[in-house]
């Protein structure tokens, strides 16, 4: 009887994707991270957000006055979506230990959603200050 199991009774490497190696990793490792998108568009804050961004990055290149400017302006909106997939992400693996609360799993979603509040700040000063130096200097 072959040994494919650890004495735990687990297959000893569970995740396929470390022994993939070269274009078949990245081919994967791309599908995976279509699907975080696709699971991400199932949240309202996400398609929010997402939504504006379709708008507020092409502005960016309106609005920059150098690439720099461009890139603040447009990284500043896709941090927005970054933070809210990790908080997305948190709070669905503290949902899956249970559904009974918890003041650790309370606490842990409401700085989750603290991330995507400083990060919603932060890109709304960046933005508001380009707009001023824009129309107002």
């Amino acid at each position: 009887m072959p040994q494919s199991k650890s004495r735990a009774g687990i297959h000893p490497n569970p995740n396929l994707q470390k022994s993939r190696a070269g274009l078949s990793r990245i081919r994967h490792a791309a599908g995976y991270s279509v699907e975080g998108l696709r699971a991400g568009w199932q949240e309202t804050a996400f398609r929010q957000e997402a939504i504006a961004a379709v708008v507020l990055v092409p502005a960016a290149f309106w609005l920059g006055r150098s690439w720099v400017e461009t890139a603040v302006l447009a990284a500043s909106v896709l941090l927005v979506l970054i933070v809210e997939l990790l908080n997305t992400g948190l709070e669905t693996a503290i949902d899956r230990i249970g559904p009974e609360w918890h003041d650790l799993s309370k606490r842990a979603k409401d700085m989750g959603s603290a991330a995507v509040l400083l990060s919603l700040l932060l890109c709304a000063g960046i933005w508001a200050a380009a707009l001023c130096q824009r129309f107002f200097a």
